[in-house]
C-alpha cells in the first residue's frame, strides 16, 4: 500500500534548471570554459562538485585545480545562484503541483524532498510549501550522489516508511535510476525516451495524477 510521495525539487515541485544554468555558464566564463544548454543536462540532478568537475574536464582543465580550489569555484557558483532563487514566489511551482499537493494531503500521504540541492529548504519556505513536507533530505549527509539510491533510502526514511511503500518522482535518468535502485515505484516527468526506465512516465507535470499514480504502483 502506498504511504508516501518522494519528490525531486528541480524540474518536479518547481523548476530552478535555468537558474542553475546562468550561473554555472556564469561560473565557466570567468574561468575561460564555454558551456550551453545541451552540455548543461549532463548536470541536472548531480551534486555541485559534480557539475564543477564535469565543467572542468569540458574545458581541458580537470587537472588544473585543487580540491580546496573547485569548492571555492563551486561556493562562488553558490553564491550567483542564491541571487537568482531571491526572485522565487509561489508562482513558481511547477503546472499542477499545488493540485498534487493538496491531493496527497486530502489522501494521507506523507511528503519528503529528495534533491541534490543544498538550497533546497530555502526554495520550499519561498514556494511557500514547506509545512507540507514531512522532511526535507540533507545532501550532506550522503555518501553518495545520483545515481546511487541512497537519497530515496532517506526520503523514505525520513517518513517513517519503507521504499515499496512510496512513490518516487524525478525528471533526470539518474534519479529514475536511483528510484529503482532503492525499490520504489519510480515515475518519470519527460520525454519517453529519457525516461524509458521509469515504472511509469509523464511529459509533464501538469499530467501527474495522483489516483492514477497510487494505481499503477499498487497494480505493479
Amino acid at each position: 500500500m502506498i504511504k508516501g510521495l518522494v519528490l525531486d525539487l528541480d524540474g518536479v515541485i518547481t523548476d530552478t534548471a535555468e537558474y542553475h544554468y546562468l550561473a554555472w555558464k556564469s561560473l565557466a566564463e570567468k574561468i575561460g570554459i564555454d558551456i550551453d544548454r545541451t552540455f548543461n543536462e549532463q548536470l541536472k540532478g548531480i551534486s555541485r562538485i559534480e557539475s564543477l568537475e564535469l565543467i572542468l574536464e569540458h574545458g581541458g582543465k580537470d587537472q588544473s585545480y585543487s580540491e580546496e580550489e573547485k569548492e571555492m569555484l563551486a561556493g562562488k557558483k553558490n553564491d550567483e545562484y542564491k541571487t537568482f532563487i531571491e526572485r522565487i514566489t509561489p508562482a513558481d511551482l511547477c503546472p499542477g503541483m499545488e493540485k498534487l499537493l493538496l491531493d496527497a494531503k486530502e489522501a494521507g500521504l506523507a511528503l519528503s524532498v529528495a534533491s541534490a540541492s543544498k538550497n533546497a529548504s530555502t526554495i520550499l519556505e519561498q514556494l511557500q510549501v514547506k509545512d507540507q513536507f514531512t522532511g526535507v533530505v540533507d545532501p550532506n549527509s550522503l555518501k553518495n550522489g545520483k545515481p546511487n539510491p541512497e537519497i530515496f533510502y532517506k526520503g523514505a526514511e525520513l517518513l517513517g516508511l519503507s521504499p515499496a511503500e512510496c512513490i518516487g518522482i524525478e525528471d533526470a535518468e539518474a534519479g529514475i535510476d536511483a528510484i529503482n535502485d532503492a525499490g520504489m515505484f519510480s515515475v518519470g516527468v519527460g520525454s519517453k525516451e529519457s525516461m524509458k526506465a521509469a515504472n511509469y512516465f509523464v511529459e509533464n507535470t501538469e499530467e501527474l495524477d495522483l489516483k492514477k499514480m497510487i494505481e499503477k504502483a499498487e497494480n505493479k
